[in-house]
Parts: structure tokens; C-alpha cells; sequence
């Protein structure tokens, strides 16, 4: 049995049931040290009780995105990365987590698909769907980004993404598309696990 196939955790406390979810984050980084952002980001998710690290994708680096119908800044490229965690944590409090990490790195929202130090997507958060404007789940757009689907494959090419199928052969046709939404593993760039 692999880490995607458990079935969730049920732990009773205080008189509550808080059922353990498999997270699934995308980060990214296009300012400033990208390397030594995506660290700072990996290491600050883990500092805090409530996250269970799984695994950490190679990293990636792609040209930046945007819909077809939206115009992209000139900027550089970014790296990418996608983190896999268990959580109890509700989606709430992790997507408080995420945009103290983004604040303290230094991320400015003024353009919309402008550059950024750190960006930090929750993509997945158990089976849970959300059509809440600030935390959507599934992330809308994941099934459309390489730079989400092909790490992923890395860790967990048989999971499905709700809605639009497993993630191996989602990121296979994305990366067959090749063009801008193309993704390049960078191997001779690695970082740390959290303790």
C-alpha cells in the first residue's frame, strides 16, 4: 500500500472527530534568490505544528503563466515545486499559513500575473470542494498548468486530480503540448526536506 492509498486517520479529540487529508501545495518563485525562497517557504510550511510532510517534488523551472487571454509582465523564469503533506488542519488555517509565508517573503500582489518572490497554491486539500473565492479547491486552474501537474506526477502520478483525471497522464499530455507551458527539471538544483 502507498502513503496515497490510506484511507484517513480518525483521531478523536475532545469529543470531536478531526479526520487526517492528504495536501497537495505548488509554490513558485521568480524574484530575488528563487532557490533560497522555495527553501525559506518548505522550511516556514513545517515550522508550525499541523502539517505532515510526504515528499517534495524535483525542482522545476518554466516561463511564467497566464491564461491565453491575459497579458503576462515581462519577467523572468520561475522555479517550481510541489509539496504533499497530511494535514487535520482545516483548509483555513493552512491557507492562513500560506499567505503569512508569501507576506514575510516579501510577495506583492499589484499585478496580476506579475512577477513574485513566492507563490504558494493550494491545489488539493483531501476530497474537499470549495467554491469559496479566497480558497477554491480543487485549485480551478491546476489541470491546465504544467508547472502544477508534472511535479506532482513525481510524487503521485496515480492520483486523481477531481474532475479532470490522474495526474501522470494530465502532466504526460501537458508536457507533449511543449511550448511556453513547458516545463524543465533542473536537476542540478535540490532542496532540503524539513525536519
Amino acid at each position: 500500500m502507498t502513503a496515497s492509498d490510506r484511507m484517513p486517520d480518525r483521531t478523536a479529540t475532545g469529543g470531536h472527530m478531526l479526520v487526517e487529508h492528504r495536501v497537495v501545495f505548488s509554490l513558485g518563485s521568480n524574484l530575488g534568490d528563487r532557490l533560497d525562497n522555495l527553501q525559506e517557504a518548505v522550511d516556514a510550511l513545517f515550522d508550525a505544528p499541523g502539517l505532515e510532510f510526504v515528499a517534495c517534488s524535483p525542482v522545476y523551472e518554466t516561463a511564467p503563466y497566464a491564461p491565453p487571454e491575459e497579458t503576462i509582465p515581462e519577467q523572468g523564469d520561475y522555479l517550481n515545486i510541489v509539496v504533499v503533506a497530511d494535514t487535520r488542519l482545516p483548509p483555513e488555517n493552512l491557507l492562513e499559513r500560506v499567505l503569512n509565508i508569501e507576506n514575510s517573503l516579501r510577495r506583492v500582489r499589484e499585478v496580476r500575473w506579475g512577477p513574485r518572490t513566492l507563490d504558494i497554491d493550494i491545489v488539493v486539500f483531501g476530497d474537499i470542494s470549495s467554491n469559496d473565492p479566497d480558497l477554491t479547491l480543487p485549485h480551478p486552474r491546476a489541470h491546465e498548468r504544467a508547472f502544477v501537474l508534472v511535479p506532482w506526477a513525481d510524487i503521485e502520478p496515480d492520483v486523481l486530480l477531481p474532475g479532470h483525471g490522474r495526474v501522470g497522464d494530465l502532466a504526460e499530455a501537458k508536457q507533449a503540448e511543449g511550448g511556453p507551458s513547458a516545463v524543465r527539471r533542473r536537476n542540478d538544483l535540490t532542496l532540503q526536506q524539513p525536519a
